[in-house]
C-alpha cells in the first residue's frame, strides 16, 4: 500500500522557518519524481518544487527560489522542504506527491502524478 505522509506543518510568523517532511512506503523509492504542490483556498494547486531521487537534481517555482530547498534522505525514503523567509503569501496546505514517470519540464503539472499524501497546513501571519 502506498504511502506519503507529510508532516512539519505549523504557524508561523512573517520571516519564520518550517521544515516539511514527506515519508514514502509502499513503493520503490528510487528513480521517483517527488513533488511538493500547495493550494490556497480558493485557487488552484501550485507546484512549489521536485526532486528526482534517482539524482537528486531539483528544481523549483520561481516565486521560492532562494527561499526554500527541497532535498532527501535515500536511507530514510524521505524528501524534505525547507522554508524560510516565509511570507504570508505562502499559507497553504502543503502536499507531497510521487510519480514514476514524468517529464522533467512537466514536474509541475500536478494531475500527471499518481501518489499524494493528506497534506499538512502551513500558516503565515504578518
Amino acid at each position: 500500500q502506498v504511502q506519503l505522509v507529510e508532516s512539519g506543518g505549523g504557524s508561523v510568523q512573517a520571516g519564520g522557518s518550517l521544515r516539511l517532511s514527506c515519508a514514502a512506503s509502499g513503493f520503490t523509492y528510487s528513480n521517483k519524481y517527488m513533488g511538493w504542490f500547495r493550494q490556497a483556498p480558493g485557487k488552484e494547486r501550485e507546484g512549489v518544487a521536485a526532486i528526482y531521487t534517482g539524482d537528486s537534481r531539483t528544481t523549483y517555482t520561481d516565486s521560492v527560489k532562494g527561499r526554500f530547498t527541497i532535498s532527501q534522505d535515500n536511507a530514510k525514503n524521505t524528501v524534505y522542504l525547507e522554508m524560510n523567509s516565509l511570507k504570508p503569501e505562502d499559507t497553504a496546505m502543503y502536499y507531497c506527491a510521487a510519480n514514476r514517470n514524468l517529464y522533467w519540464d512537466e514536474w509541475w503539472r500536478w494531475w500527471r502524478y499518481n501518489y499524494w499524501g493528506q497534506g499538512t497546513q502551513v500558516t503565515v501571519s504578518s
